[in-house]
């Protein structure tokens, strides 16, 4: 594996976690109400989640789904249940982000870590990033350490990307200018999940 195609691999695996979507909403979410163990607990619950599709990949069973489309069907409305789910409970819930702040009332980190697992398992997107793009750079390795590297890169990636974004949203600064309009932050998370689970079942 040269230098070129690492970098190549860093550069694609750094878009595709900065790209907007439904991890970003819940990685904010978390780290805007719980504080920032609560934020980085989601984000490096969601590189866990990034890894196995890698492992996934590296293993070759991504060419079953790649080639079962009931099966990617099924993954993508799972996904997209998960992601109208969240957004339904983020407009309708009291115990959004606008009830924490004020109150100081916190999920547990664990919840919010199971969020960041579940919302990196059930995205399509991610699934067809490792299927489409990923799986471009496993037949490149040469020997077992040059596929740890390459399987590591993306859930590393996504893991400091996400923790970059917790650090920041728990900052007490971007906290307290956000407090007043905690509200609408609600209902705009909750709005952009639904449309993002309407536009994963309409691929």
């Amino acid at each position: 594996m040269t230098i070129v195609v690492f970098f190549t691999l860093f550069s694609v695996c750094l878009l595709g976690a900065m790209s907007p979507g439904p991890s970003l909403a819940v990685v904010t979410k978390h780290a805007l109400s719980g504080g920032r163990f609560n934020g980085l607990c989601t984000a490096w619950a969601h590189a866990s989640g990034v890894f196995f599709y890698a492992l996934l990949t590296s293993s070759g069973l991504a060419v079953l789904l790649q080639h079962s489309p009931v099966l990617f069907k099924a993954l993508t409305w799972l996904g997209a249940g998960y992601l109208a789910y969240l957004g339904v409970k983020s407009l309708m819930s009291k115990g959004g982000i606008q009830a924490q702040l004020q109150s100081g009332k916190k999920v547990s980190a664990l919840a919010a870590a199971g969020d960041g697992l579940a919302i990196s398992l059930f995205n399509p997107k991610i699934a067809l990033f490792f299927i489409a793009l990923f799986s471009q750079f496993i037949g490149v390795a040469e020997n077992m350490a040059e596929t740890a590297v390459i399987v590591a890169t993306p859930a590393l990636i996504d893991g400091l990307w996400y923790t970059l974004i917790a650090v920041v949203m728990s900052s007490q600064a971007v906290v307290q200018r956000i407090q007043a309009k905690a509200g609408i932050i609600d209902k705009v998370t909750g709005g952009v999940l639904i449309l993002l689970a309407l536009k994963a079942v309409s691929l």
